[in-house]
């Protein structure tokens, strides 16, 4: 996260909202990887794709060192997305929900 804000923090949340809307604006996987692909360093969408799957994986259960053994994601990362699926803001298991 950025330390210096060019913007105020209202500005800072319609930027933000203004990024969710963009990305509901895309009607396909291959619409949604291209728009990724073009905002998000190969990294990051590693990082997003590694979570998604930690979420699958909680979902069915599994121990921690498990998904670690399975994705190579630290157990740090597969504790912080275990939080949010049980009591973060939903947005994980809405989209889990919805997908699977």
């Amino acid at each position: 996260m950025k330390l210096h804000r060019p913007l105020s923090r209202r500005k800072e949340a319609l930027t933000e909202r203004a990024l969710y809307q963009a990305i509901l604006t895309l009607k396909t996987a291959d619409e949604c990887k291209a728009f990724f692909h073009d905002l998000c360093t190969p990294a990051e969408i590693q990082a997003l794709a590694d979570r998604w799957a930690v979420v699958a994986l909680l979902r069915h259960e599994l121990s921690y060192r498990e998904i670690q053994r399975l994705t190579g994601v630290s157990l740090t990362t597969i504790g912080r997305v275990a939080r949010f699926l049980t009591a973060g803001h939903g947005g994980y298991a809405l989209a889990a929900m919805r997908t699977h």
